[in-house]
Formats: structure tokens, sequence, C-alpha cells
């Protein structure tokens, strides 16, 4: 059984990454290299959460962005998921936006998914904050996923 995997929108973002900065270029080259070698290895999910950051976003290759999700299961947000988005914010774990990172913690941990890939390494990716959600996450009686970023994700093929 592989793996599964929810698709944060750092992702397919970082997969069109248009900035000439040289950590942008080699975040971009490490998610084309995960997505098109290793991706296959991986039971694959997003949310409708992503989706929708996505289209409110205003940059060159959005539509692409998208597209690249399409053939993407969509896992459902359950009610619980508002609750759980709650409890973050009010212990901490994530800031206050309830659209942002606490939803997508929340639809993966509730969808017990093994992995959240992502490039957010300051409120999802960061092993600091890992121990917080941890906690957070068994108090809940929730799946804790591993958050990780396209360069942890490379393994053998």
């Amino acid at each position: 059984m592989k793996s599964k995997v929810y698709i944060e929108t750092s992702i397919p973002s970082f997969y069109y990454e248009t900035r000439t900065e040289s950590d942008m270029i080699a975040r971009k080259e490490w998610t084309r290299l995960w997505w098109e070698q290793f991706s296959n290895n991986y039971q694959l999910v997003t949310s409708i959460a992503v989706l929708d950051e996505l289209n409110k976003g205003n940059f060159p290759s959005k539509e692409k962005a998208i597209q690249l999700l399409d053939n993407i299961p969509i896992v459902e947000i359950k009610s619980e998921i508002a609750e759980i988005v709650q409890t973050y914010i009010q212990n901490q774990v994530m800031p206050k936006d309830p659209l942002g990172d606490a939803l997508h913690l929340a639809i993966a941990s509730y969808d017990k998914c093994d992995f959240l890939l992502t490039w957010n390494c300051r409120h999802l990716a960061n092993a600091n904050k890992f121990g917080h959600i941890r906690r957070v996450n068994v108090m809940l009686g929730l799946y804790v996923p591993l958050l990780v970023t396209p360069l942890e994700l490379m393994g053998e093929k």
C-alpha cells in the first residue's frame, strides 16, 4: 500500500515558479524532480482548499498550477475539520487565518495522510513546530502526518 501524501498549495505553485532568485529556482527544480520521478510512489490527494487558494492567486502560471492537480483526488472536508482548525488556532499551533495553514493541517490529519507535502517551512514543514503540532493532534485523537518538503520524499525509484 502506498503512503498517502496531501499536496498543499505551495507544491503546484513552485512547480511553475517564475522568480529568479537561486532558492526559488532550486525549489522549482526539486518540486519538478519529485513530481516527475517520485510522486508515482505515493497516493496523492489534495483538497478544494488548495484549489481555492490557487484560484485566488495572481501569478503567471495559475492555470497550469491548477491543471497539475487535475488527476489528483480531492478529499472531502468534513464538518469536524472546522473544530480542529479552531483548536489549532486557540492552541497557537497555526496563525489565525483559518483558511490557510491550519486548514491544510487539519485536512491532512483528519484524512490520515502519511505526509503533508509543502514548501511552507515557516508554519508547516518546521521542525521547531512539529512537537507542538504532535501534542495537539494527540490531544485531539488525530493522526499526525509528517510535514515534509519534496526533498524529504525523494528516495530510490
